[in-house]
């Protein structure tokens, strides 16, 4: 999946806690998953099912029940882009901060 799958996954808040969570406890069943949340489990069903196509967290059958865990390696792509983002940004401003080195410079000389 691609990187709009991974954050349009991640902006539902419900779905976010559920990775947050899964990556701070580790592997979770959909019953333990589905607990703290007040909503149903169908519903829970539907936002771990988004995660998957996501490819943020992965399945597993244990016995009778579903295991989820999170995958940090699909998280690489949205890892990527914020470092290019980064990249762009920090070099954006060293270029903004020289300009106006230069505009103090100018002005200081002006006086």
């Amino acid at each position: 999946m691609g990187i709009h799958a991974v954050f349009g996954a991640l902006a539902d808040p419900t779905r976010l806690a559920i990775v947050e969570r899964l990556l701070r406890t580790g592997d979770l069943t959909a019953g333990e998953i589905a607990a703290p949340f007040e909503i149903s489990k169908p519903a829970i069903s539907r936002h771990l099912k988004v995660l998957e196509e996501a490819g943020v967290v992965e399945r597993r059958v244990e016995r009778q029940f579903r295991v989820f865990r999170a995958r940090p390696e699909g998280f690489a792509q949205m890892e990527d882009w914020l470092e290019k983002s980064r990249e762009f940004w920090n070099g954006s401003f060293d270029r903004l901060e020289r300009i106006f080195a230069q505009e103090e410079r100018r002005d200081a000389k002006d006086e």
